[in-house]
C-alpha cells in the first residue's frame, strides 16, 4: 500500500472540501451523499488491520461507529495539499455507548487524534489511509470502566453497610 500520486485533481480548495465533505459525513452520520464526493472503488486503510472498499462500505462503516459513539465529531486542526494528495491532522470525540473491541458502553467521553492522508481521483476521494490513536481510544475506555467498577463498589458497599 502506497501513497503513491496517481492522475486527480491539482485544485488544492477543491481537495480540501471534498475531504471536508467526508468529515461532515462522519459528523453527521449523514450518508445519503456519499457518491457525490466518494469513488464508488473507494479503499479505506486503516492503521490496524481494517480495510473497507466502496461508497457501501463507508456507508456501513460510519453508520456502524454512529452507534458506538452517537455523538462522533471530528475537528480538522492541520491540512495539508499537495497535487492529489490531502493529509489532515484532527481531534475526534465521542461518547462511548456500544460494543468496542469488547469493551461494553461505558459512557466515557473520549478525545483522540489522528492523522489521515487522502488519494483524489477524478475529482472523487478514491483513497484513505487512516491513523487513529487507536491505543489511546482502548485506554480511555478501560479507564472509563474502571470508574464505573469504583462506582459499582462504592454502591455495594454502601447497601452493605446499610444493612
Amino acid at each position: 500500500m502506497s501513497c503513491q500520486t496517481n492522475s486527480g485533481t491539482d485544485n488544492a480548495d477543491y481537495n480540501r472540501k471534498l475531504v471536508l465533505k467526508w468529515q461532515d459525513a462522519w459528523n453527521t452520520g449523514q450518508t445519503e451523499k456519499l457518491s457525490e464526493f466518494v469513488a464508488p472503488d473507494f479503499i479505506c486503510h486503516y492503521l490496524t488491520d481494517v480495510e473497507w472498499r466502496g461508497i457501501e462500505g463507508a456507508k456501513t462503516e460510519i453508520t456502524n461507529w454512529r452507534k458506538l459513539f452517537p455523538d462522533w465529531h471530528e475537528e480538522v486542526v492541520d491540512f495539508i495539499i499537495e497535487k492529489d494528495k490531502v493529509v489532515i491532522r484532527y481531534n475526534s470525540t465521542g461518547t462511548h455507548s456500544g460494543t468496542y473491541e469488547g469493551i461494553d458502553s461505558t459512557g466515557t467521553k473520549v478525545m483522540i487524534s489522528e492523522v489521515s492522508i487522502f488519494r483524489i481521483k477524478e475529482g472523487k476521494l478514491a483513497e484513505q489511509w487512516c491513523f487513529p490513536d487507536d491505543l489511546g481510544l482502548k485506554n480511555q475506555l478501560i479507564k472509563g470502566l474502571s470508574v464505573s467498577y469504583t462506582h459499582l463498589y462504592q454502591w455495594l458497599f454502601f447497601k452493605a453497610t446499610q444493612g
